[in-house]
C-alpha cells in the first residue's frame, strides 16, 4: 500500500521518504512540427549541436539520482534505443583506430542508467504513457520528464524538485517564469500561494490563457514527481477532446488527498525544442558554449549579412 495514502493532506512526516529511483520519459508522439524530418527518425532525436535532445533530458534525471529510465516510444523510434545501447560494430571501428575518447563516450551513454523501453498502448493524450509505466514503477514515487524539451539548470532541475518531495511527501512540478506576458498563452499557467523559498502551492492550473486572464506567469510543465495514485487517478477521470487523457487532470484529481506544489527551478533556461524557433535558439547557445567551435561560431554570427 501507498505509504502516505492515509496521511492528512499537507503533512510532514519525519519518517524517511521512499527514494525517487525512477523517472518516465514519454517518447511516442509524431512530431509533426518537424515534418518532414520527423517521418521516419524521432523528435527527440534531433541534435543539439552532437547531442541528441533526450540525452539532455537522460542525463538531468541521472544527475539527481535517478537509476531506472523508462522510455514509452511508439513506430520509428528504435533510434532511441539504439542510442542509449552499446553499438559493438561502432565501439570495435572506433578502438581499431585508436579513437579512445569518442569510444569512451559511445560506451558511457550506455551505461547512464537501466534503461527500460515500453510501447505505448491506449488512447491519445500525455497521461497515456504514465498509465503504460504502471507495471514497472509499482507502488513508488516517480518522476516524467518530457523528452523533447528541457531545462538547463544547475543544480539540475529534478534535483530540485525531489528535495521538495522529500520535504512534504506530495507531487511536485516543475515551474518557469514566462517573462513576455502574450506568451502566457501558449502554457499552463499556475495559480499559487507561496510556501517558501521558490516553493509554491497550486491552486489549479489554468491550460493556455488568454494573457489578461492568467492567474500568474509561473508555466508549471516539462517535469512532475508523482505519487503511485496517479495511476487510478488518471483512470477515474473523464477523457477530455478527442478521447485523450491529460496528465493535467490526473494531478488535478490527486488534489483530493494531496497537495500540489511547484518549485520554480533557480538557475535555469527552458529549451522548448519541440518548436523550431525554439530548436534553433537552443543550437545557437549551445554552441556558444562549446569552448571548441565558439569562437570561430561568434565570429561567424558577428559578420552575417542580414
Amino acid at each position: 500500500m501507498w505509504p502516505f495514502g492515509k496521511v492528512q493532506k499537507g503533512t510532514q512526516m519525519s519518517t524517511n521518504r521512499p527514494k525517487i529511483r525512477k523517472a518516465v520519459i514519454p517518447a511516442a508522439g509524431y512530431g509533426t512540427r518537424f515534418l518532414p524530418m520527423t517521418k521516419a527518425s524521432p523528435k527527440e532525436m534531433l541534435p543539439i549541436i552532437d547531442k541528441p535532445v533526450i540525452q539532455y533530458v537522460v542525463e538531468e534525471a541521472v544527475a539527481s539520482g535517478i537509476e531506472d529510465i523508462i522510455i514509452v516510444t511508439g513506430y520509428n523510434k528504435r533510434a532511441i534505443e539504439d542510442h542509449f545501447d552499446h553499438g559493438l560494430e561502432l565501439e570495435n571501428y572506433l578502438k581499431e583506430r585508436g579513437k579512445t575518447e569518442q569510444l569512451e563516450e559511445c560506451q558511457k551513454i550506455a551505461e547512464m542508467a537501466n534503461f527500460i523501453y515500453i510501447r505505448q498502448k491506449g488512447p491519445y493524450g500525455n497521461g497515456t504513457p504514465i498509465l503504460n509505466a504502471e507495471a514497472i514503477i509499482g507502488d513508488e514515487p516517480f518522476a516524467v520528464l518530457w523528452g523533447d524539451e528541457f531545462i538547463y539548470s544547475e543544480p539540475p532541475r529534478l534535483k530540485q524538485m525531489i528535495e521538495v518531495y522529500e520535504k512534504y511527501g506530495d507531487p511536485v512540478i516543475s515551474g518557469v517564469r514566462i517573462p513576455n506576458k502574450k506568451d502566457l498563452s501558449k502554457y499552463g499557467i499556475a495559480k499559487i500561494h507561496p510556501v517558501e523559498d521558490k516553493v509554491f502551492e497550486i491552486e489549479e492550473i489554468v491550460e493556455k490563457p488568454e494573457p489578461d486572464q492568467a492567474p500568474s506567469d509561473l508555466a508549471t510543465h516539462g517535469a512532475y514527481i508523482l505519487t503511485p495514485d496517479i495511476f487510478d487517478a488518471l483512470r477515474s477521470i473523464e477523457p477530455g477532446k478527442g478521447g485523450e487523457i491529460w496528465l493535467t487532470d490526473g494531478i488535478n484529481a490527486l488534489k483530493k488527498n494531496h497537495k500540489i506544489y511547484a518549485r520554480e527551478i533557480e538557475n535555469s533556461k527552458y529549451y522548448d525544442t519541440g518548436n523550431k524557433l525554439e530548436y534553433l535558439k537552443a543550437n545557437v547557445d549551445f554552441g556558444l558554449k562549446r569552448a571548441d567551435i565558439n569562437g570561430d561560431f561568434k565570429e561567424y554570427l558577428k559578420n552575417l549579412d542580414i
